[in-house]
């Protein structure tokens, strides 16, 4: 395999549609409320897929360190893993990947707080720093939050509450509460992906002293918590869309019922491996929900 090939491979681009999904509700509510900037947007959507991909970097470069990818890993053979990419050349690009992420994220703060307070200025800056750091210490370093349970949380905070909330903010000026629901949507279905991931990945990962949530609840109770993120991911959906009284963004719980299936499909699989093809549905899944929401506001307006 070409170096090329090895790096895009790295880049795990099935990863990134889900990255952007938060970005693309919370900018297309401030669409249908009569806000908008086309530089927000564009400079939203390359800041999230910078972090994203620093995250996917850093999670091939930290469980190599660490020897959690092996032979007896189910899912994909990471890029450092088949020596296809050292170590140094994937910490190398971490560090490229960080400082661009960091550049991005400036413009956009500086853009997107004109008209408000500095001491919003500074938490936005905060949390670009706090984002950079989490996509980085998931896996890297000796207090390394995805080895100890914590993935979870720091999923449902970045792809759900920060993007939905943090984006809608910088054009609207304002925040609203019922934004929430949306956040909680993305956040919970994004965890989803995540707890798949790590149901695959259980036996090796326990093997391996990597203590997901899912290493420490067991595979039986994974599962009920993985129907909990998809019930509760879909009601809030219907719960904020109904909310907005507007018939075409009901086309957005078009996707819907390939989660209730996939649901169904987790419940009945026993073997590990099984649990991989279902990543992709439920990421492009997600996906797809915020692109109807988007395309439900543009016919609205």
């Amino acid at each position: 395999m070409s170096k090329t090939k090895s790096w895009i491979r790295a880049l795990r681009l099935r990863t990134l549609p889900l990255s952007i999904s938060g970005i693309i509700f919370g900018s297309f509510i401030a669409y249908f409320k009569d806000f908008w900037d086309t530089t927000i947007f564009c400079l939203a959507l390359l800041t999230t897929l910078l972090f994203q991909v620093i995250s996917n970097l850093a999670n091939d470069l930290g469980d190599s360190q660490k020897g959690t990818d092996n032979l007896e890993r189910v899912g994909p053979m990471r890029a450092v893993q088949s020596g296809e990419i050292s170590q140094k050349e994937m910490k190398r690009a971490v560090i490229i990947c960080s400082i661009l992420a960091f550049i991005s994220a400036g413009i956009l703060i500086y853009y997107g707080t004109q008209k408000l307070s500095f001491n919003i200025l500074l938490l936005y800056g905060f949390l670009a720093i706090l984002c950079i750091l989490a996509a980085i210490t998931y896996t890297i370093g000796k207090k390394a939050y995805g080895y100890h349970g914590f993935g979870d949380v720091f999923v449902f905070l970045f792809f759900g509450l920060v993007s939905v909330l943090g984006v809608y903010t910088f054009y609207s000026k304002n925040f609203e509460i019922m934004n929430i629901l949306p956040a909680i949507t993305v956040g919970f279905l994004s965890t989803a992906v995540l707890n798949l991931n790590n149901m695959r990945d259980r036996i090796n990962d326990r093997n391996s002293g990597k203590n997901t949530l899912v290493v420490k609840i067991g595979a039986n109770a994974a599962k009920l918590y993985h129907a909990f993120l998809i019930i509760a991911g879909i009601t809030s959906l219907v719960i904020f869309v109904l909310s907005l009284k507007n018939d075409f963004l009901v086309i957005s719980f078009i996707p819907c019922p390939i989660l209730i299936l996939h649901l169904r499909k987790v419940m009945q699989t026993k073997v590990e491996k099984d649990f991989d093809p279902e990543l992709k549905k439920v990421a492009l899944t997600t996906f797809a929900i915020s692109v109807f929401f988007m395309i439900g506001v543009l016919i609205s307006k």
